[in-house]
């Protein structure tokens, strides 16, 4: 008898739930399993993922299926992790392939191959196992952490390299007898592919002193990028009502960001900023109005993406809302915030991310206290009445007085919105996230340190004590542990793999294994402060400098010196300028 902690009957109400947007393969030669590292509910709301499954399933002769990390009610024995759509043991797929956009999910992969039934490490398994692949964000910023669980992984975007990719491993002339045959050959005629068990890193203590790279070439991978954005739509593909955001059709706008701020992964990684015209953008959201009536526009930051004030017109026309998922602050205006309240649009998010002027200056934010007040009182005052806003603390160079302008430019944006609000019944409603500065790869803050917990704790008790006096203010903080391991993982080697291993063993207890690992030592493993709280010489080899982004190291490194001087970098602008190198 069938009962709700039934992954099939978990499975087959999902496949009844959803509606999926383009022709399924129904079966094919190649047989690929993609998986995504956590709960279904999370995988369905990442576009990312869903463009791969379109993408795999598209290819002549490939079917694609999907399986997910089983929710807390759902009981599935290790080895028996099956697939959505057949429920065949995922095992038993050709290909195995991991969609990886976050370094927390790192944590989850242990059970996860359990569950499938494989050796975590790629070198205890067998030949005639299936081939374990890994891609997505977290890879092309620091694959190391896991790479020795993959035999390769995909370094850059799914639509420029997978289909390249699927090509060399579906053809049959190159007579590829074996799992590490076919790693060579995939290694040598897919640009891009990174194959872990070709390096050994050298270490000297806490440093990474060579990459040790044994195969054919120099061993730099080069990072793969989609230049024209419009000749491949990215939007919802697979409607599912669980999934977190399923209300709404997300329709990607741009790659990348031109504001270069210094703290932020997703600005470099994805250099140069890339945007859609307004015309491809117009016909999506058109069609994704077809299935629900909220357009969710996402990339790194919209007010700036042409035409999106008539995008949001557009889709208020249609019946629908556009629903945008950052505005900087001084690219807000009257135009976009009536188009998006009167589709009603009652929240939008603003991330001044640093309280004072200068502080905004060192990060290259780009933005003044006017701008921010500004675009408060037009959201406002077009009748948006919840206001987000997001800010970092302890960032490079942040000092007390930094921080107190935090709490000082919130009681600015609370004022305005009181103000704005006479005489209308509602009253405009604030929530503050505050984060710690998790130092990224590809950043030119990525040879700074994380502050220590205590400060961190320190300040976010002082920001709650003077917020605490702002009405109608919900104040909300990332815990400085999560930072910590955020960092950990962000800025780990491969050593840091027997720190998975160890938190896997501990019953998935992360902080008490690294509080252990502080005290006691982890064999092999330098202390994890080596990690976190250190500054990375000027010239330190660093573990991921193996992957080529296309963005000079000096240039980060300039920029790195430019924020301590308090010096600002103009937006990019790809027609004529060259600095970093990306374009």
């Amino acid at each position: 008898m069938l009962v709700e902690s039934d992954p099939a009957l978990i499975a087959r109400r999902r496949r009844a739930a959803e509606t999926i947007l383009f022709p399924k393969t129904q079966d094919a030669p190649l047989r690929v399993c993609l998986v995504y590292p956590n709960r279904y509910a999370l995988a369905m709301a990442n576009l990312g993922f869903q463009a791969v499954f379109e993408i795999f399933d598209r290819h002549p002769g490939a079917v694609c299926e999907r399986a997910f990390l089983p929710d807390d009610r759902e009981v599935v024995n290790a080895g028996s992790l099956k697939a959505l759509e057949s429920g065949r043991r995922v095992v038993d797929f050709d290909l195995i392939a991991l969609s990886i956009s976050f370094e927390t999910d790192y944590l989850n992969l242990p059970r996860l191959f359990e569950l499938i039934g494989l050796p975590l490490r790629a070198s205890d398994r067998a030949e005639t196992e299936p081939l374990v692949m890994a891609g997505g964000p977290a890879m092309f910023l620091n694959p190391e952490p896991v790479a020795d669980f993959f035999d390769l992984c995909l370094i850059g975007e799914a639509e420029e390299m997978l289909p390249e990719f699927l090509a060399v491993y579906t053809d049959t002339d190159t007579d590829i007898d074996g799992r590490s045959a076919r790693l060579v050959e995939m290694e040598a005629r897919v640009r891009g592919t990174y194959v872990p068990s070709h390096y050994g890193p050298v270490f000297e203590g806490g440093r990474t002193v060579d990459h040790g790279y044994a195969g054919k070439g120099n061993g730099r991978v080069e990072r793969r990028i989609v230049w024209d954005l419009n000749a491949t739509p990215t939007s919802t593909r697979v409607l599912s009502e669980e999934a977190v955001f399923g209300d709404m059709v997300m329709v990607e706008a741009s790659r990348g960001c031109q504001w270069g701020c210094r703290f932020c992964a997703a600005g470099f990684m994805y250099r140069p900023i890339r945007t859609r015209s307004p015309e491809v953008l117009a016909d999506a959201v058109v069609e994704g109005l077809e299935n629900r009536d909220t357009i969710g526009l996402v990339g790194a930051e919209m007010a700036s993406v042409p035409g999106v004030s008539t995008l949001a017109a557009l889709a208020v026309s249609k019946g629908g809302r556009l629903s945008p998922s950052s505005l900087k602050a001084d690219c807000v205006t009257p135009q976009l915030a009536e188009s998006l309240a009167s589709g009603g649009t009652r929240s939008a998010t603003i991330a001044p991310e640093a309280g004072s002027e200068r502080m905004r200056r060192i990060i290259n934010k780009n933005l003044s206290e006017a701008d921010i007040l500004r675009a408060a009182e037009l959201l406002v005052g077009q009748g948006v009445d919840h206001l987000k806003l997001y800010f970092m603390v302890g960032l490079p160079e942040e000092t007390p007085a930094d921080v107190e302008a935090i709490a000082d430019l919130v009681d600015s944006i609370r004022a305005r919105l009181g103000a704005g609000a006479k005489g209308a019944k509602r009253v405009g409603r604030v929530t503050v996230s505050i984060n710690p500065f998790v130092p990224k790869p590809w950043t030119p803050f990525q040879w700074d340190p994380m502050r220590p917990i205590d400060e961190l704790r320190k300040t976010f008790k002082e920001l709650r004590r003077r917020c605490g006096r702002i009405p109608n203010l919900t104040f909300d903080t990332e815990s400085p542990r999560e930072g910590y391991l955020q960092t950990l993982l962000s800025r780990g080697d491969r050593r840091i793999a027997r720190v998975i291993e160890e938190i896997h063993a501990n019953g998935g207890d992360w902080w008490a294994t690294i509080r252990r690992w502080q005290r006691d030592g982890i064999e092999g493993v330098p202390h994890p402060d080596n990690y976190v709280h250190r500054s990375y010489a000027d010239d330190e080899i660093f573990a991921w400098d193996f992957i080529d982004h296309g963005i000079a190291k000096n240039y980060l490194w300039v920029e790195r010196r430019k924020a301590f001087a308090e010096r600002q970098t103009a937006p990019c602008d790809t027609a004529t300028c060259t600095s970093c190198e990306a374009c």
